[in-house]
């Protein structure tokens, strides 16, 4: 995610604490089973063209300053979304209304959930990795690396076992505050709560994404425009990446997998659909550039793209995995 200064000095000032009807929600939702990451997923054919049949393009909702981060809550039946500069999260009811979920947010931005349907929010001017308790509790999951403050966090995704993965680029450093870390990583948070840096070799990570078998991590580089791969070891922890795509062709944000293993990239020219193999099946053109994507839906086909100062979504005919 990358906003331009001017949008950011543009923000909404007058912050109000989240609503009590929100928070009922979420608490009563965050245990539900079927709010769990990653089991709403059928199995599919790999070799099935994604984009064929695929619906058109609708805009969902404008108005906003940057969107971000979108995740779909299964038990609720919406989506959640970030308004990063205006530091707040917008919850959609669909077909089309959309209400405020919290704000402050500490500035979120990347959104996701753990295995207990726990919202864990990537905050670019608290400068950490948050976890919402079912009581409605914000909590910090990691904010420092050896003592030194992260920068700040911009994407995250959490496998089965608990284990988060996040990026941390430069783009959300709060405005006069030094960065402390010189370097931009991948980090681990394990089950335990212990943080751990597994890469630094990215000029500006920003997406993060699991395949459906948890076997492989995707994480791409906004400034390079390239997509890597990491195998992912059974004890959470990465090993050498290789390149997954080495041109977007420009940019690269946010990414979202489907049942059958297909990545789909935000990119400056659209959502670009890769095969697991890393060859290209072709581009979802939207009318803004696109930030990020998730599935979501009851069937979870409904492609959710968040782009500027807008929401989108396209159906298409295979389900979502993350």
């Amino acid at each position: 995610m990358r906003i331009p200064a001017r949008v950011v000095r543009a923000a909404v000032a007058g912050l109000a604490i989240v609503t009590a009807v929100a928070v009922a929600a979420w608490c009563s939702a965050c245990t539900a089973p079927d709010q769990q990451p990653h089991q709403a997923s059928q199995p599919a054919d790999a070799e099935l063209n994604p984009l064929v049949a695929r619906g058109e393009v609708e805009k969902v909702s404008g108005g906003f300053t940057f969107t971000e981060g979108p995740v779909w809550l299964a038990s609720r039946g919406v989506l959640l979304f970030s308004d990063v500069p205006a530091d707040t999260i917008n919850q959609l009811q669909p077909p089309a209304t959309i209400t405020v979920f919290r704000r402050p947010t500490g500035r979120s931005n990347g959104l996701g959930l753990d295995p207990q349907g726990r919202l864990i929010a990537s905050e670019g001017d608290n400068r950490r990795v948050s976890r919402t308790l079912a009581e409605g509790t914000v909590v910090t999951v990691a904010d420092r690396w050896q003592g030194k403050r992260l920068n700040s966090p911009n994407d995250n995704i959490t496998r089965s076992d608990g284990t988060i993965y996040f990026t941390d680029p430069p783009y959300g450093l709060p405005p006069g505050q030094a960065r402390e870390l010189d370097f931009q990583g991948v980090f681990r948070v394990d089950p335990a709560g212990t943080l751990h840096l597994e890469s630094r070799e990215f000029n500006r990570p920003n997406g993060v994404a699991l395949s459906p078998d948890e076997k492989t991590l995707y994480v791409d580089d906004t400034a390079d425009g390239l997509v890597r791969t990491f195998p992912v070891r059974p004890d959470g922890s990465l090993g050498a990446s290789t390149i997954f795509v080495p041109s977007t062709g420009g940019g690269g944000d946010g990414i979202a997998v489907d049942g059958a293993g297909n990545v789909y990239v935000a990119t400056d020219g659209g959502v670009k659909v890769y095969r697991p193999s890393g060859a290209l099946w072709g581009t979802i053109p939207v009318p803004e550039v696109p930030s990020n994507c998730t599935f979501g839906g009851a069937d979870r086909k409904t492609l959710y793209i968040t782009a500027k100062t807008s929401l989108y979504r396209v159906a298409l005919r295979i389900p979502g995995f993350s």
